[in-house]
């Protein structure tokens, strides 16, 4: 597989709303610093390196990115490496942000945003990104109870112009659906990847009913979550990768978007390689008897 000259086009597109994109797109949490997300003593990635991945990614053809304005180490933030890479932005990229969580300038975790704060969350993503509005805006839920306040705070900032579209992360059903009865919904960013219970894959199901777009979180990292992917040694995934000649992450990314037209990658690295063979999963097109393999794999881990 040649990835140096694949696109995100061959991924195919999708809608956030009235916003096409490729299914492809590019998740910025592990690009301001190398090794774990979040990590207090997390070292920064060299700012002109992560601009370029930035810039690479662009003129791969992806058109959809992920990020946060907690996704940050010390001296980086994801949104300010996009901003000074990509501002002005191009007609036609996507910028799809999340609130709710936040991280005080040390790094800790900060109780979640209340009603309130959410508008204060908005402000700093739009004046951190440079944007007068932001593309997409996902609540990041933690926990069971009701969503109401928060995403009706989220649905009148939408009314006021400052959100075009709204989107959940980390949700029950039950959220979506009662936020759906507050504001029209666009994506659902829950973690998914081989090893998925059979109610995430229902739940994947569902918004694929309802046209709305389900973009899986540590779909190649799995167990490894922010600390990046963990050695996979899995003998199917490992067969498959070579008859394809490709890596294991390839093939667990590609098994993501093979579960339905809806479902949007957001791959993250700071490396150009990588970069490259993120892009190049969407030509890759795994057999039936690939996908059953991989599917009973699927239900065996979950």
């Amino acid at each position: 597989m040649t990835s140096q000259t694949i696109t995100t086009a061959t991924s195919g597109t999708w809608k956030l709303g009235d916003l096409t994109v490729n299914r492809i797109g590019f998740g910025t949490m592990r690009l301001p610093q190398h090794g774990e997300a979040f990590a207090v003593d997390a070292v920064p990635r060299d700012r002109d390196q992560a601009i370029r991945v930035l810039r690479r990614a662009v003129e791969l053809g992806v058109n959809h990115i992920d990020t946060a304005a907690f996704y940050f180490s010390p001296l980086r933030s994801a949104n300010e490496l996009i901003n000074r890479a990509l501002a002005p932005y191009g007609d036609g990229l996507v910028i799809t942000t999340k609130v709710g969580p936040g991280r005080d300038p040390s790094g800790q975790w900060l109780p979640h945003a209340t009603p309130e704060q959410l508008r204060g969350q908005v402000e700093e993503n739009l004046r951190q990104l440079g944007r007068d509005h932001l593309d997409v805006v996902n609540l990041r839920i933690v926990g069971t109870g009701s969503i109401a306040e928060r995403f009706g705070a989220l649905a009148e900032l939408r009314e006021a112009g400052l959100i075009r579209h709204l989107g959940l992360s980390n949700i029950r059903p039950r959220h979506l659906a009662e936020a759906q009865a507050i504001a029209p919904v666009v994506c659902v960013q829950n973690m998914y990847g081989i090893g998925a219970s059979p109610e995430q894959k229902a739940f994947l199901n569902l918004c694929g009913e309802q046209h709305i777009a389900f973009v899986p979180f540590y779909a190649i990292a799995g167990t490894g979550r922010e600390s990046g992917a963990t050695t996979d040694n899995n003998s199917e995934v490992v067969a498959i990768a070579r008859a394809h000649g490709v890596s294991t992450a390839q093939i667990r990314l590609a098994w993501t978007l093979h579960q339905g037209s809806h479902v949007l990658a957001i791959p993250g690295t700071g490396d150009l390689d990588h970069l490259a063979q993120n892009v190049a999963v969407g030509s890759l097109r795994l057999s039936e008897d690939e996908l059953t393999a991989l599917d009973v794999l699927h239900h065996e881990a979950a």
